[in-house]
């Protein structure tokens, strides 16, 4: 009985520990901070795959050797919609420097991801993952989305960088992907 009460004590703290939003109609988003990890405590990236929002087959793999920004998002997400210009800035301002973005669409019909991301003027591939299947290969690696919209950089030598959990800045993003570049050997 002690053991349950203690359990239960404990979950209570924890889930104190975080920010979580509602927007009355089942949408849970998450403002969680920004985690970084040094050179020497990054674990490998998962490979995520899929067809992208024109059914063609994608890999983070297609990157390898650039600096790989992954942004989970969904068009019905209240804080992807207020983030997209941030993120599409970004990536025009970033492409030339060996930084390739992506995206994951999660929980979304394809029609309306692909109209978000025209909407938004975001012309790197978002992989079509409708049941969330892709975001399974961060569960082992300590640093798994939690609600979207979750930002990921990844090194150029394949490894999990930073974690931003909620709404990303465009300077925000840029800051930490080129820290990530002068930290990655």
């Amino acid at each position: 009985m002690r053991k349950a009460l203690l359990v239960t004590a404990a979950i209570v703290v924890l889930a104190g520990c975080t920010t979580t939003k509602t927007n009355g109609q089942g949408f849970v988003s998450q403002d969680g901070g920004i985690t970084t990890i040094k050179e020497e405590g990054r674990k490998a990236a998962p490979v995520l795959e899929g067809k992208d929002l024109e059914g063609r087959p994608i890999s983070s793999t297609d990157f390898k050797g650039k600096v790989l920004v992954i942004n989970v998002w969904g068009s019905w997400c209240n804080p992807c919609r207020a983030e997209a210009p941030a993120l599409s800035a970004a990536a025009k301002e970033l492409s030339g420097d060996g930084v390739q973005f992506m995206g994951i669409a999660i929980r979304d019909q394809t029609s309306s991801a692909l109209a978000f991301e025209r909407r938004n003027g975001i012309s790197y591939p978002s992989i079509d993952d409708p049941s969330g299947k892709t975001l399974l290969g961060f569960a082992s690696t300590g640093f798994p989305m939690i609600a979207p919209p979750t930002t990921y950089v990844f090194d150029a030598n394949g490894k999990i960088a930073a974690r931003v959990l909620g709404k990303v800045s465009k300077s925000t993003l840029v800051g930490l992907v080129e820290d990530v570049q002068k930290s990655t050997s």
